[in-house]
């Protein structure tokens, strides 16, 4: 995720929770050899959107990323895996 959603309060007006419950992604090819595993999963299903040929030009990347911006905000939006979307303190 390159752009968490804020945090959204009862009081907010609807325009201002939908503002606030933005998500900004970004999609990138990378080795499953270098990734680290850990105990958490989260089940969405990205494989059908990103994949190799998604990558090769430009209007295809921004189609991906799109895809995936929408499927996380859904996400977000049920309320589900809550730790995926806070923002990692160091």
């Amino acid at each position: 995720m390159k752009k968490y959603p804020s945090k959204v309060i009862r009081k907010d007006s609807a325009k201002k929770t939908a503002k606030k419950s933005r998500v900004k992604c970004f999609v990138k090819l990378v080795n499953y050899q270098h990734l680290m595993p850990t105990r958490y999963t989260l089940d969405v299903d990205l494989k059908d959107v990103v994949t190799v040929d998604a990558l090769q030009t430009k209007d295809k990347k921004v189609a991906a990323c799109k895809a995936t911006k929408e499927r996380f905000e859904e996400r977000f939006k049920t309320g589900k895996n809550r730790w995926f979307f806070t923002k990692l303190r160091f």
